[in-house]
C-alpha cells in the first residue's frame, strides 16, 4: 500500500479547518522533535459540543493529513468524543491498517492534542 494515498495528500495540500480561533476554549501545542512536526489546535465548545475546531503548524504529510481528517470527524460532535479517539481510529482516517514506528509519532502527534484537552477538562 502506498503510504501516501490520494486522501493523504489532498489534506495535506489542502488541509481542512487550517486556520487560528479567537476566543478558543482549548487551545494547545505540540511537537515531535524527532522529525520536527508541530502542531496546535484551537476549539470552541458551546454546550457540550464542539462548535468548531481549527489547527496550524507544519508538518509532513502524515501529521498534517492526520489533523485535517480529525478536525473534520470532531466538528459538532459531542466534546465527550475527545475521549473516544484512538490510534486504530487515526489509522482508519488516514485509510492505513499500519505505520512504521517513526511515521506513527506523525500521525499521532494530533491524538496527543486531544490528550492534552481531555486531561485539561477533566
Amino acid at each position: 500500500m502506498n503510504l501516501y494515498q490520494e486522501e493523504i495528500l489532498d489534506h495535506y495540500k489542502h488541509p481542512r479547518n487550517k486556520k487560528r480561533l479567537e476566543n478558543a476554549t482549548y487551545s494547545f501545542e505540540s511537537a515531535n522533535p524527532l522529525c520536527g512536526d508541530k502542531l496546535g489546535v484551537d476549539i470552541i465548545v458551546k454546550e457540550e459540543i464542539i462548535e468548531d475546531i481549527g489547527f496550524w503548524g507544519e508538518g509532513c504529510a502524515i501529521s498534517q493529513a492526520a489533523m485535517s481528517l480529525l478536525s473534520e470527524e470532531l466538528i459538532n460532535q459531542p466534546v465527550s468524543k475527545l475521549e473516544l479517539i484512538t490510534k486504530d481510529d487515526i489509522l482508519a482516517m488516514l485509510g492505513l491498517e499500519s505505520l512504521s514506528g517513526s511515521r506513527q509519532k506523525c500521525a499521532f502527534l494530533s491524538l496527543t492534542l486531544l490528550e492534552k484537552i481531555v486531561n485539561r477538562k477533566l
